[in-house]
């Protein structure tokens, strides 16, 4: 099946990562995947949440949040908080980035990584889980050189992709005219090596079948595995 860009079901958008993007973070870093790009900034807090005070362990969460010209109208900012959308692709980054990050080795603090999305098209979620990873990274790493941290504090690398099936073909990496009219809409969170964080899949017209599930997680896993080399690439291959 021939795609609007000419890309072939298996293929990844033109994907960069353009790190130290703001230079007052700790970690910086502008993802860029076909026309969707999200600015992931990493913090750190010195102290945790009240809940996890006195437990030796740090906490890693997240914001995300679309630019007002992000999409083809204007986008309000929300500022009477954010909506059920907002909350629930937040959640989703900051569980990510936990299921990655050894929260004993990083001590009492707490790193926040805000996800905004300066122009959508379709894999924003993904996308801003790929970057937000890399400005963790880059985060991890200033803070083991000031503190003199020996340990490891991520335990894998870790990245997130879209898939689904478009017309009966399932595709990976969907912009958002593939996403729009897909049956069965999905993003993967998993490690390099395979091992699944996060599925979340659904039948937008009808239903799926087992077949076209394991050849969307096919579809995934291997890009994860491609987007995760250009982490390792960014990132001189070393994990803080």
């Amino acid at each position: 099946m021939t795609r609007s860009d000419n890309r072939s079901v298996e293929s990844l958008r033109p994907f960069s990562l353009e790190l130290g993007f703001v230079s007052q973070a700790e970690g910086s870093v502008l993802v860029t995947a076909g026309k969707t790009r999200v600015l992931c900034n990493a913090s750190i807090d010195k102290d945790v949440p009240r809940w996890l005070k006195g437990q030796g362990k740090g906490w890693v969460t997240a914001e995300y949040a679309l630019m007002p010209r992000s999409t083809n109208t204007r986008v309000d900012r929300e500022r009477k908080g954010p909506s059920g959308r907002t909350q629930e692709i937040q959640r989703l980054v900051g569980r990510s980035l936990r299921a990655c990050t050894d929260l004993v080795a990083l001590g009492e603090r707490q790193i926040i990584v805000d996800c905004d999305v300066i122009e959508a098209d379709g894999g924003t979620r993904t996308a801003s889980i790929t970057g937000a990873f890399v400005s963790l990274a880059l985060a991890l790493r200033k803070l083991k050189a000031e503190q003199g941290i020996d340990r490891q504090i991520l335990t894998g690398w870790l990245s997130a992709v879209s898939v689904g099936v478009v017309e009966g073909a399932p595709m990976l990496d969907l912009c958002y005219e593939e996403d729009s009219k897909a049956g069965t809409d999905m993003n993967v969170v998993a490690f390099e090596d395979g091992r699944l964080v996060e599925v979340q899949g659904t039948a937008e017209h009808g239903a799926y079948s087992r077949a076209e599930l394991d050849r969307m997680l096919d579809l995934s896993l291997a890009g994860i595995q491609t987007l995760c080399g250009f982490q390792k690439t960014a990132l001189g291959g070393i994990l803080p």
